[in-house]
């Protein structure tokens, strides 16, 4: 695939979301990774309403509001709730993630990534571990004050690139990012890591690779 921009996701593509609760998971108990998945539920449901209700926060603010409602649901003690936080600012990236940014950039291609995360978090997350030297950009939807899929994001880095969308190769393990990012005109992959079924959303992806060692391939 002829490409002259990898731009990834950034939250449960590149960084697992879940692990700042499995990280917890002593005082969480077995219900840890219910409570994980439900949280980032939340999070991107209140991303979606706020954006049609036209009702912007800032991506920072909506993790601690769908915190606070995940940790009521499953009875979980709010003295936890600023360490959960803390982890979420330096999510565990996926294994494989360095060694491949690492090849990438070899080849001499824009490595960026497009995320819901505020400019900070992105920073804190990319410098906590020791990723920041690999990317060029952090593109963030605060630039255009609305969340993902809106094209208003997938705009951000044609402007700066002056590309067409077709140049970009988009990478995402949400499949509705993964259509947002294809019908916008992107070549849009899907990092499918939890084996799960594409959504009908009026575009089937370029690729699905279970992690992103597939991309090496993928790439010319």
């Amino acid at each position: 695939m002829y490409t002259k921009a990898i731009v990834f996701d950034a939250y449960g593509t590149l960084f697992d979301v879940n692990s700042a609760a499995e990280k917890c998971k002593d005082k969480i108990g077995d219900k840890w990774e219910g409570f994980a998945n439900f949280w980032r539920t939340t999070q991107l449901e209140y991303t979606w309403l706020r954006s049609l209700m036209k009702k912007h926060k800032d991506f920072w603010t909506i993790t601690e509001d769908s915190l606070d409602k995940s940790m009521k649901v499953f009875g979980i003690d709010m003295s936890m709730k600023d360490d959960l936080l803390n982890l979420y600012k330096v999510l565990s990236p996926y294994p494989e993630v360095k060694e491949v940014l690492e090849k990438l950039k070899k080849k001499d291609l824009k490595l960026s990534i497009l995320s819901n995360g505020t400019p900070s978090l992105l920073n804190e997350l990319v410098k906590s571990n020791n990723l920041n030297n690999l990317f060029d950009d952090l593109f963030s939807i605060e630039e255009v004050g609305i969340y993902k899929p809106d094209a208003k994001v997938y705009d951000l880095p044609i402007h700066k690139y002056k590309i067409k969308p077709s140049e970009i190769t988009f990478l995402s393990a949400n499949t509705w990012d993964v259509s947002g990012g294809g019908n916008y005109g992107y070549n849009a992959i899907w990092v499918n890591r939890n084996k799960n079924t594409f959504d009908n959303l009026d575009y089937s992806p370029k690729h699905k690779i279970n992690d992103l060692i597939g991309l090496i391939e993928i790439v010319k």
